[in-house]
């Protein structure tokens, strides 16, 4: 018997991958997002995984997508959460007058 490709395996994967890097190069709500969307997708085929495991061949690569998608999904919350707190704490303008001050040290 033939094992095929779990439907979404590659998928989750690409995610778990854009939700990590996305959240580390631009923003905690890319990762949120990815994150969210690959481990709804990882539940479908994970179903379908353990309907019938002989199968499938290509369950490692859901398994690792799903773990990148915790991380890209945690890294993301925990961006939020800081950027939260650092507009709860020091306001717009504080926040604004550090990235300028940031700026500045690269320039110089």
């Amino acid at each position: 018997m033939d094992q095929q490709k779990l439907p979404n395996a590659q998928t989750v994967l690409i995610l778990g991958i854009i939700s990590v890097v996305g959240t580390c190069c631009c923003t905690g709500l890319i990762g949120i997002i990815c994150g969210l969307i690959g481990l709804n997708k990882y539940k479908s085929d994970k179903l379908l995984y353990d309907a019938n495991p002989s199968q499938y061949s290509d369950f490692g690569n859901l398994n690792t997508g799903r773990i990148l998608c915790i991380i890209g999904l945690t890294l993301g919350i925990l961006q939020v959460v800081y950027f939260i707190y650092v507009l709860a704490t020091i306001g717009w303008d504080g926040y604004m007058q550090q990235i300028q001050d940031l700026s500045k040290m690269g320039g110089a």
